[in-house]
């Protein structure tokens, strides 16, 4: 009884510290973040059992034109639209007219993975878990970033040219282009494109009112933010970056009004309306979506958390004894961040128009904290000293690059034989570059994604850097020539030179032949 009488006593305790943060403590939390982090404008989003008890923007929507965000702002809610994708696939479980482990093949027959083995076994789930064999964001430069001349029967037909890092279904690699295939898999099954389904099967049915599955659907809204970026040090707009080819991986444009809604609807199984009579899935396809279905390696973190999974459009984890569900999103100067605790009936939703993941992670783990009865810890300085030291870290690196060069440059009498190494290079899946010779040095342009192009500048040896002209891209690369047995270029290879350039940029999965 004495034993009985500790637990039930420590409970109650826990649940007298957990103090959640009311809304004016809310709003300096985020206009704290903001100014922090550079953040233009921030909307956020509070959901518990069942209702919304806060929803708020913060600051402008674009520096360019200085207008409020509110709660109806549409940002770019990146790759928390997979779970939509997911969604949709679930639908059609639940309709009999797929199952999760039914052969992709069967749907589109034209697709390949990198071995005919992968290829036969690859399965609806597959496209879905981040354990395809492929590694970090591969094949991403086919959409990434925007501007580029891919249609998506070309990204379809190409994942068959990207090389495996890992054997199949064995280690987590997330990946974009899976969903993409997934996404078409749900317009032949359904005979809908993918945008129509999700608009009239998902958002229509529960409520949205200005979401849209892709921005081309909502880029004349007024109540729209733009995208910043840091360039040269200042935080500037920039045009919104996603291909319309991969909205099945990241392309839909919400606001807190409307995802309120799909957070309620998640934490209710599927269910919505009055009395939760009516459903959008059942709850064993939800299950499924919330089950494990691929193990990330890690642990520990801010919340004591012991494991990590992929499940079907959403991350899980352990957090302070709960069940956690969550994902992020990350657009060129766009990121957000989805949280679910389902045990305690708790949305926390997060819309930044700048790409700080630190200022979403800041006021989202300060507002669990509150829900956890966790005090003492000031998560936005911990992860604003987190962001300063990468910086420095990668500002080191980029520094030591281009004093290099410079000096190199300032001594050598000899300019570099820019002859060898011009030409154009192929990859089997990015296609052609072409390198020519222009002011005494190269020029490099991709001839599929144009706004790859940029001079270039001789570094060490065979290796180059070739800088972006576009410089919100922030992503300026090493480029290391082979040669042949007479001097000359024969190929190339590349790398990002900054360890904080986006996962997207895959530019080590690249191998250029000279033609």
């Amino acid at each position: 009884m004495k034993k009985i009488f500790l637990i039930v006593f420590a409970f109650v305790l826990f649940k007298t510290q957990a103090q959640p943060l009311s809304s004016p403590q809310i709003d300096s939390l985020t206009e704290l973040v903001r100014k922090t982090f550079d953040v233009p404008g921030i909307a956020v989003a509070v959901v518990k059992d069942g209702k919304v008890i806060h929803a708020k923007g913060y600051g402008v929507r674009s520096l360019n034109n200085n207008l409020p965000v509110d709660e109806n702002t549409l940002f770019g809610i990146a790759s928390n639209s997979k779970a939509f994708t997911a969604a949709g696939l679930a639908m059609m479980v639940d309709a009999g007219k797929l199952n999760w482990d039914d052969k992709v093949i069967d749907y589109i027959p034209e697709f390949r993975m990198y071995d005919p083995y992968v290829t036969n076994a690859f399965t609806i789930r597959d496209l879905l878990t981040h354990r395809s064999g492929l590694g970090l964001g591969a094949g991403d430069l086919m959409f990434f970033p925007d501007g580029n001349k891919f249609t998506k029967r070309e990204i379809i037909n190409n994942i068959r040219y990207l090389k495996k890092v890992s054997e199949f279904r064995t280690k987590y690699d997330y990946d974009n282009n899976l969903y993409i295939v997934a996404g078409e898999v749900l317009a032949r099954v359904s005979g809908k494109t993918w945008e129509d389904f999700i608009e009239d099967s998902i958002m229509k049915p529960i409520g949205f009112i200005s979401s849209k599955a892709s921005w081309g659907r909502v880029k004349n809204n007024p109540n729209i933010i733009d995208a910043h970026v840091p360039i040269n040090g200042k935080v500037q707009a920039v045009p919104h970056d996603w291909s319309e080819n991969a909205n099945a991986a990241g392309g839909i444009m919400s606001n807190l009004t409307d995802l309120s809604k799909w957070t309620i609807l998640q934490m209710n199984n599927g269910k919505y309306g009055e009395g939760l009579t009516k459903k959008l899935f059942s709850e064993d396809v939800h299950e499924e979506m919330w089950s494990p279905q691929t193990i990330i390696k890690g642990g520990g973190g801010a919340y004591n958390t012991h494991f990590a999974a992929y499940g079907l459009g959403w991350f899980l984890s352990d957090v302070k004894g709960y069940k956690q569900v969550s994902h992020t999103g990350g657009l060129l100067g766009t990121v957000t961040q989805v949280t679910l605790i389902p045990e305690l009936k708790l949305g926390i939703i997060v819309l930044t128009n700048q790409q700080s993941g630190a200022a979403f992670t800041a006021i989202t783990n300060t507002i669990k904290d509150a829900y956890f009865g966790i005090t003492g810890k000031d998560r936005v300085k911990q992860y604003h000293d987190n962001v300063l030291k990468n910086e420095k870290e990668a500002k080191d690196i980029t520094d030591k690059l281009w004093k290099t060069i410079d000096s190199t440059q300032k001594a050598s009498k000899v300019k570099p034989n820019t002859a060898l190494f011009a030409g154009t290079y192929t990859d089997d899946w990015f296609g052609k570059v072409n390198i020519t010779e222009k002011d005494g040095g190269l020029w490099f342009a991709s001839e599929k994604s144009p706004r790859l192009s940029g001079p270039m500048f001789p570094y060490k040896g065979n290796t180059w850097i070739a800088k972006w002209t576009d410089r919100s891209l922030d992503a300026d690369a090493f480029v290391v020539f082979s040669l042949d047995a007479e001097g000359n270029a024969a190929g190339m290879k590349m790398n990002a030179i900054s360890p904080l350039t986006d996962f997207s940029f895959d530019f080590q999965d690249l191998d250029f032949k000279k033609k």
